[in-house]
């Protein structure tokens, strides 16, 4: 790890209690997006990162899911662990029947890598244009397009954390792209006030619409400008649902790593760890409707990570 003088800041630890949600999750229910982080002392976060993860081992992950009734887990490499995909490829390992991944790879990853990595249980490749110290908002979307077509036989997506208001033509720009797409938390639209009509929302609604993007209803504290139940988000993640409720997945971002978006949003810097119950039952409010929530939860993951049914 960096050394103690240029660690960046250490982030706040998950609430470790998660309290029963008021409507339990639906059988075969899948949490799409996670982290796990630690121990320290063996998985060591880039030198560059921003932030330095308070631990969130694996046994804690599982015990939320299990308090929540979420039977299934999309683990996602966070950025401060860059290429080095060790921390998601040992929990994978622990639970390869319920649990798949999406790593962080460079553009000229090896085929062998690539094939091991499926046979771990990943099925996609993470590209986060915000969280970075360098490069913010710049995406290489031909760049993409070859490490999709190489990608693509595995069947495999690629997931963007990116905020889509800044891609007005986010449709022309991915159409034909030689795989599915995935975008986090919402699409990112900061802060929610820009409003569901601005183009490059309107864009991502046309992906879903057409088959090619999928949405996960993930971070609301990540957009709002106001504390649980986000109240502000609920515009966005309504047309999300109400566009193709078949494209939106379900995950709860787990261990919430620096719950402060005060600068996006400018929402008040700091502001109390969620709790995973309480969270889960603002996606509930989100989807009034038991078939859809079962074909979030369950039947979209399944479809695009994977799982048996």
């Amino acid at each position: 790890m960096t050394t103690a003088r240029d660690d960046p800041p250490l982030t706040q630890a998950h609430d470790p209690h998660p309290r029963k949600p008021r409507l339990p999750a639906i059988a075969g229910s899948c949490d799409t997006h996670a982290h796990v982080f630690g121990p320290g002392s063996r998985y060591p976060i880039v030198p560059n990162g921003l932030y330095t993860p308070a631990d969130a081992l694996l046994s804690d992950y599982r015990h939320m899911l299990d308090v929540l009734g979420v039977e299934r887990a999309v683990l996602v490499q966070p950025s401060v662990y860059g290429t080095n995909n060790d921390a998601l490829l040992d929990a994978l390992a622990a639970d390869p029947l319920r649990m798949r991944g999406v790593a962080v790879l460079p553009l000229d990853v090896e085929e062998a890598e690539l094939e091991r990595l499926h046979a771990a249980g990943v099925r996609g490749v993470r590209f986060n244009v915000v969280d970075v110290k360098s490069g913010k908002g710049a995406v290489d979307f031909q760049a993409l397009r070859g490490f999709a077509a190489r990608i693509a036989p595995l069947g495999w997506h690629v997931e963007f954390l990116m905020h889509v208001d800044e891609q007005p033509q986010l449709d022309l720009l991915l159409e034909d792209f030689p795989t599915p797409v995935c975008f986090g938390h919402l699409g990112y639209l900061v802060p929610p006030a820009k409003g569901i009509e601005i183009a490059g929302f309107r864009a991502l609604l046309s992906l879903m619409q057409q088959g090619r993007a999928w949405v996960k209803l993930t971070a609301p504290y990540r957009l709002s400008a106001l504390d649980h139940p986000y109240e502000d988000v609920q515009q966005i993640a309504r047309a999300l649902v109400e566009a193709a409720p078949e494209r939106v997945l379900w995950g709860s971002d787990w261990p919430h790593v620096q719950p402060r978006p005060g600068g996006p949003s400018g929402a008040p810097l700091e502001r109390p760890m969620p709790n995973d119950g309480d969270l889960f039952d603002v996606f509930n409010g989100w989807v009034p409707a038991a078939n859809v929530r079962r074909r979030i939860l369950v039947d979209n993951p399944a479809q695009l990570y994977g799982f048996a049914s």
